[in-house]
């Protein structure tokens, strides 16, 4: 168990880097987590290497150090077998619940564990299915051709995370004609909302005490 990725209460108290992880043979100019990487100034995307021939553990490893240099609370937006990726991390690392990493945005996970898979799929089988540490959502597409909508929504539901509906839009990349993914911009505004709510609330607790015992002073 690996806890010194934990960041301190004041430094949990930033705003989040969000950290663009995508899956097989990396994302494409084209690609909608490329696009947002260009339009906000707050996305760096992490460099896994071997796209086209991945290890598990090196991308788990080059994950850990990305999320580690941050320094700062995280938000994954994951694509396909980068899902597996952040799945495998929370596997290995188990942080605190919402730290660093205070959010994930998990679009196709591919099922890794079904017999026929791609072998460099299957690599990251047998899928962890412990719930994952931080909120997040799942969304998924009807005619996801790596992926079965029953079986994404089992995965969600073993992770702990948000199933979303995102309609019959193929593997949700490049090819499905989405550009910017509208509806997926939607979904990360809604984590990184409930992440400012969350500091809002904790800031306010923080300073609720010491007005107390002040007032209980002055009485």
């Amino acid at each position: 168990m690996a806890h010194y990725l934990d960041l301190e209460l004041d430094r949990l108290a930033e705003d989040p880097l969000i950290l663009i992880v995508p899956g097989l043979n990396n994302s494409n100019p084209q690609h909608w987590q490329s696009r947002w990487e260009r339009q906000r100034e707050d996305c760096r995307r992490v460099d896994l290497g071997m796209w086209d021939d991945p290890h598990r553990n090196t991308w788990v490893n080059k994950l850990n150090l990305a999320i580690h240099q941050a320094d700062r609370p995280v938000v994954l937006v994951a694509h396909s077998l980068g899902c597996l990726a952040v799945a495998w991390w929370a596997e290995y690392e188990q942080p605190s619940y919402g730290n660093p990493v205070v959010g994930a945005l998990l679009v196709a996970p591919p099922d890794v564990d079904r017999p026929g898979a791609d072998p460099r799929l299957a690599r990251f089988g047998a899928c962890p299915r412990k719930p994952l540490p931080f909120p997040s959502f799942l969304a998924a597409s009807q005619n996801d051709h790596y992926c079965k909508l029953r079986t994404a929504r089992m995965l969600a539901a073993d992770w702990e995370s948000s199933f979303v509906f995102a309609g019959a839009v193929g593997h949700i990349n490049a090819d499905s004609g989405i550009g910017d993914w509208d509806f997926g911009k939607d979904l990360l505004d809604r984590l990184l909302r409930n992440d400012r709510h969350r500091r809002n609330r904790d800031h306010a607790a923080a300073h609720a005490a010491p007005r107390e015992w002040r007032q209980a002073v002055a009485i």
